[in-house]
């Protein structure tokens, strides 16, 4: 008979007086059913889609640790302000966490075959010890891979694949990407510069612009520069980019790609049309990097778009046999193409360190934190 296992997660609660709440809840994990297993979850990522439910609106300045060192409890206030919008989530305490990987330690009847194998999912509620979840949601990792290795073998990679797959499908043939000397924007690069693809790369500093350039990247505009448009426009010019992935989201620059890829259009020449280029300009926002409003200076004609993106919605959109393709480059190349690179790893309980909280909500480029849920304090 399998044992219950003791296990701990991390929760999040915003309460009906205003607070954020951060604690490490001890749970009991039932045997596996039948077609399911249980996970000793070893690494998660800490991904900028995993702040907003783990931190909400909270005011940081206002952190306040207490309890004991393994078992700590952060509050934050959070403003009268901003208190309207939590209203679903009031005074439920919420497990967090996109992805990870582990070792199956149980297995039901039906998933036998998986027990002691590594595997990478992303089931939600990955920041804890332990994970129950169907065997049909892990992806086994190559023979000597270990979980530091497939703990972020979902969100971005699968990110970058689906932009590559979103531009196929609405037919552009080279893409623009901003924060992109992030992991994801050094996978995007690698895809591209083995499937041909042009890509156009916005970065924010000369640092962030050599990382790219020595993995190779062609294209890299810095938008810190005085020379930012017009290096963007020739980069526009150069790759024939009009579609564009931000994960800024705020301010000016979703407008001034717009901008860049209407100048470009129209050096290709044709008659003078009031309504500007025919050409269909498509920039999608999928980060919040910067929450300010999104500005529009419209100089762009009338043939653009400008729209929300999420992978769990193009997954349903691209149907069960390409999600499945897509998973299988990832795994075939998940210590090259996908390999990902972290600053620091932390334990469940230094997770909510107010010091640790502030860094990894930084989002800045090219830094990402993991968690290491059996790390000790």
């Amino acid at each position: 008979m399998t044992d219950t296992l003791s296990s701990l997660e991390l929760r999040t609660r915003v309460t009906s007086g205003g607070l954020l709440e951060l604690s490490l809840e001890p749970v009991q994990i039932a045997p596996p059913a039948a077609d399911q297993v249980v996970i000793r979850v070893e690494a998660a990522p800490i991904n900028p889609s995993d702040l907003a439910l783990l931190l909400g609106p909270a005011d940081l300045a206002t952190m306040r640790l207490s309890g004991p060192a393994d078992r700590p409890v952060l509050t934050a206030d959070i403003p009268e302000r901003r208190m309207g919008a939590m209203a679903a989530r009031l005074d439920q305490s919420m497990p967090v966490g996109n992805e990870g990987a582990g070792v199956v330690v149980q297995a039901g009847a039906d998933a036998r075959h998986l027990l002691g194998r590594v595997v990478a999912v992303a089931g939600g509620s990955m920041f804890a010890q332990h994970r129950t979840l169907r065997a049909a949601d892990c992806l086994v990792l190559p023979e000597g891979a270990t979980s530091i290795q497939g703990a972020s073998a979902f969100v971005n990679p699968m990110t970058a694949l689906a932009m590559t797959e979103v531009m196929r499908r609405e037919g552009h043939k080279a893409l623009v990407h901003t924060a992109a000397a992030s992991n994801l924007g050094q996978m995007l690069n690698r895809i591209c510069i083995a499937d041909g693809i042009g890509l156009v790369n916005i970065v924010r500093s000369p640092e962030q612009a050599a990382i790219l350039r020595d993995i190779g990247a062609v294209h890299v505009c810095d938008s810190s520069t005085e020379s930012f448009v017009t290096d963007l426009t020739e980069a526009l010019v150069a790759t024939g980019a009009t579609l564009a992935f931000d994960a800024i989201g705020g301010g000016k620059l979703a407008g001034q790609i717009l901008n860049a890829m209407e100048a470009a259009a129209s050096r290709s020449g044709g008659a003078y049309s009031r309504y500007g280029s025919s050409t269909h300009k498509q920039v999608y926002i999928y980060g919040g990097l910067d929450m300010r409003p999104t500005e529009l200076n419209r100089a762009f004609g009338m043939a653009w778009g400008v729209g929300g993106w999420l992978l769990t919605t193009f997954f349903g959109v691209v149907g069960r046999e390409t999600v499945q393709a897509m998973k299988a480059r990832v795994m075939a190349e998940l210590t090259t193409t996908f390999a990902s690179h972290y600053t620091a790893s932390v334990s469940l309980a230094e997770a909510l360190h107010p010091d640790v909280v502030n860094a990894y909500n930084r989002r800045a480029t090219g830094e990402k934190y993991l968690i290491l849920p059996h790390k000790d304090v």
